[in-house]
């Protein structure tokens, strides 16, 4: 009898996370995917929309450029990410615990913040520009264009490369190190024969994850592109310009852009699969003290690029600080709390609408990735297969098509959702639930099944096992992919600024759109309370997490 209730308990629990599945991102993909062959004019059937991307310059044009941006910026993601993930698990770093907690906090903010930043910084009117010019006479170089989307996404998406590449050297087993180096294989030898090897599938999915972060990124090059435009932008413009809009056209560059990050994902997937390997680590990684010359060089490349990554971030907490006008435009000087005050006086439902909206969807992703991820593991079949690969897209659609496809779909009488907490709610899960699902599967499939098999025996049920076994032993991952998902969460901005309303503007919409209007005093606030936020969510990992350290 026991049997009988678990096995319809979680045939129950298939069957409605698959409809969930089905109804949040199936449905709304397959209607971008009409309505981008739906003439507008006549309603029928054409290709008009694919035909016009293609065959103007203009739009072909942003295509180009996106992939001219996400392939620079993978490369210099991974000349940085790469070395800085070396030195970190392989020489003694002081302050070890630190450097992480920084070089993460550098890459958990929206990067638009950070091409914002960098144009008060490198501007035509920036603190750096003006200085220079003042002192030595010459100007830099402008930071618009392609130079400055470069600068700011790199910064900011090199960290996701040090953390695969860590969590990947973490496991590497030390006697094959010491067997290299027996051979006379030492140095820059090693590390490119036998290390850059046994990372290889670690290192190609940081590209990938870097390269479609930065495709799909639109908050960036809409900042500091100026006329460099990208199609995420396009798609944007297209839909919410000021100019006009054409849903359709939307509809079919969204298409274009799931077609091409599909691409991109299934040939990582390839490349993972034909250079995989597993490695039993039974002995880990043995951290040596460099020379005295390369401890230096060590200390001065891992701090050097943390200082640099968050000079934008440092940046805007020193300006919120500063006396500002009335309308918090123009910085005046010495040091008010005035951008705090109208903040906290006129903005205070942004900062609980931050709380409220991304609390309730973390709370469901946690219960529906603890849900899938035992679906996954321990009760194999083709629904709960299908559901693991349903779990995947969202890491291969970008943000602005997730939020235009919800509002084709639910700006209906019959589930009118655009508007409100709820669309956001579920947007933001769709989004971010794959890092608590990866995390929750990984921990529990290192959980091995005869624990399950015991407490059953002794007259547990498997929903009780769930609950009082495995669950408190899943805790470690569960959490891990709970932050990651956290911050994820309130740094979002490429869906938000699409399903947004005035009741449930949240942090980074209200930042883009305080910088939008030029009130830089109450955005430099905003940018605070956020980093704030994502500041405890660390420090809580670090305190409550077995090692403190977060691997991917």
């Amino acid at each position: 009898m026991i049997r009988k209730k678990g096995f319809n308990f979680w045939v129950i629990a298939s069957l409605a996370i698959l409809a969930l599945y089905l109804l949040f991102m199936v449905y709304p993909l397959f209607k971008v995917m009409s309505q981008s062959v739906i003439d507008a004019d006549t309603g029928g059937f054409s290709l008009r929309y694919f035909k016009q991307f293609f065959s103007q310059p203009y739009y072909s044009g942003t295509l180009i450029n996106s992939f001219k941006v996400a392939v620079s910026v993978a490369i210099v993601s991974l000349v940085i990410g790469v070395p800085l993930a070396y030195f970190y698990n392989m020489y003694e770093v002081h302050g070890r615990k630190t450097l992480q907690l920084l070089i993460i906090l550098s890459c958990m903010s929206a990067p638009f913040l950070g091409a914002y930043a960098w144009i008060l910084l490198l501007g035509r009117a920036g603190v750096i520009t003006q200085f220079i010019q003042n002192v030595f006479g010459f100007t830099i170089p402008s930071i618009y264009g392609f130079k400055g989307i470069l600068l700011a996404l790199s910064l900011k998406l090199y960290p996701l490369v040090f953390l695969y590449v860590s969590g990947a050297l973490k496991n590497m087993d030390n006697s094959l190190l010491e067997a290299s180096a027996n051979m006379g294989c030492t140095g820059m030898k090693r590390f490119l024969k036998v290390v850059l090897p046994l990372c290889m599938p670690s290192i190609l999915a940081a590209a990938l994850m870097v390269f479609m972060r930065a495709l799909a990124d639109f908050g960036t090059p809409l900042m500091i592109g100026e006329g460099y435009m990208t199609f995420p932008v396009i798609i944007y413009n297209s839909y919410v310009g000021e100019v006009g809009t054409n849903h359709n056209f939307a509809a079919a560059i969204s298409v274009i852009a799931i077609i091409i990050t599909l691409f991109f994902f299934l040939m990582q997937k390839y490349l993972s699969n034909k250079y995989s390997f597993s490695i039993s680590a039974m002995h880990h990684v043995q951290r040596k003290k460099a020379s005295r010359l390369g401890s230096f060089f060590i200390h001065l490349f891992a701090y050097g690029m943390v200082a640099l990554s968050l000079l934008p971030q440092v940046y805007l907490i020193y300006l919120s600080f500063r006396e500002t006008s009335s309308a918090g435009i123009v910085f005046l000087d010495g040091y008010s709390l005035k951008s705090y005050q109208q903040v906290f006086s006129n903005m205070g439902n942004v900062i609980w609408n931050t709380i409220r909206i991304c609390g309730s969807a973390l709370v469901i992703i946690i219960v529906l990735a603890i849900l899938i991820s035992y679906l996954v593991v321990r009760r194999r079949n083709m629904i709960n297969g299908l559901i693991d690969t349903l779990s995947m897209i969202p890491y291969i659609i970008p943000g602005a098509v997730v939020g235009i496809s919800l509002i084709l779909s639910f700006n209906n009488k019959y589930m009118p959702l655009v508007g409100t907490a709820t669309i956001m709610v579920v947007c933001m899960c769709i989004r971010r639930i794959p890092y608590t699902i990866r995390s929750s599967v990984a921990i529990l499939s290192q959980i091995p099944i005869s624990i399950d098999e015991a407490a059953e025996s002794l007259g547990a049920g498997r929903v009780k096992t769930l609950v009082k076994i495995t669950i408190p032993m899943m805790l470690n991952g569960i959490f891990s992919g709970a932050i990651m998902s956290w911050v994820t969460l309130i740094t979002e901005l490429s869906s938000s600024i699409l399903l947004y309303s005035f009741r449930t503007q949240t942090l980074n919409v209200a930042i883009y759109t305080m910088v939008s209007k030029g009130a830089d005093g109450r955005a430099c606030a905003l940018s605070t309370i956020l980093m704030l936020f994502t500041v405890i969510s660390l420090l809580i990992f670090n305190k409550f997490s077995k090692d403190g350290e977060i691997m991917m």
